[in-house]
């Protein structure tokens, strides 16, 4: 029996990446192992619903209508929106990049990127994945997930990063115990650009980790440790907002990173 319809149209708009933004007929049907004739009538499904559009030169993209359901997304758009007064708050401060994500299999994505015109070159795009491994967003999700999600990781070959490598599986290990314990990750990479990346974990009001706040900033410019106190402030200060009831000491907020309710957001 074929593949359900519904099934054989996600294939299509799955083929659709970061490098390949824009595909013909034909590559559509041959990178999603469909008959050209059963492409083309998925095809202009889609582009009918507005799921895709198509170029004057016979190409597709992704339409704008598939936008306007992602940003439905709680864990998308909703997060992000609770999120977004704290965003701009440690950005004023830091003035390089803030990273908002949140887990998606096994995967971070980012949903939400406050970036300065001459801050430092990243390699991660808003609506991008971001490896959980070798990432400070990642490295918090993965921290804060099941177990069974490690061991998946684990049992895959890792992919080297350029100009980081990988973790062997010990060393990963004992790297996500100590970010359990400290609250806080920073990883520092060579590439695109030398930057050091710090993250920390936003609670929901289940007390679980719904998403994971980073800066990331040129490497040597601050010391990583003290940029440790504004994304932990920020990240408890938005996890307040989610409804997580933090213990006494948690409640320490950074002077420079102000609360949003001062301004009546």
């Amino acid at each position: 029996m074929g593949q359900p319809v519904v099934v054989r149209a996600l294939s299509l708009l799955a083929q659709f990446t970061e490098q390949r933004r824009a595909l013909n007929l034909s590559e559509l049907s041959r990178l999603a192992g469909l008959a050209p004739a059963t492409a083309l009538r998925l095809v202009r499904h889609l582009t009918e619903w507005g799921a895709l559009e198509r170029l004057e030169d016979g190409r597709y993209v992704v339409g704008v209508r598939l936008w306007e359901i992602a940003s439905l997304s709680p864990r998308g758009h909703g997060v992000r929106q609770i999120a977004l007064p704290y965003l701009e708050d440690l950005y004023e401060v830091t003035r390089h990049h803030v990273l908002l994500s949140v887990l998606e299999g096994r995967d971070a994505v980012l949903i939400d990127r406050l970036s300065s015109r001459t801050a430092t070159e990243v390699a991660y795009r808003v609506g991008g994945r971001m490896p959980l491994r070798t990432t400070a967003v990642g490295q918090v999700l993965l921290a804060n997930a099941g177990p069974e999600l490690l061991q998946e990781l684990l049992e895959d070959p890792a992919v080297p990063e350029l100009g980081l490598g990988t973790l062997a599986a010990g060393r990963l290990r004992a790297v996500l115990a100590e970010v359990k314990q400290s609250g806080v990750a920073v990883v520092r990479r060579k590439h695109p650009s030398r930057t050091v990346s710090v993250a920390a974990p936003i609670h929901g009001a289940d007390g679980g980790v719904a998403a994971a706040l980073s800066i990331v900033v040129p490497d040597a410019e601050t010391p990583a440790h003290e940029l440790v106190p504004l994304v932990r402030a920020a990240a408890r200060a938005i996890s307040r907002s989610l409804g997580h009831q933090m213990k006494a000491s948690g409640a320490w907020r950074h002077p420079q990173v102000q609360d949003v309710r001062r301004r009546g957001g």
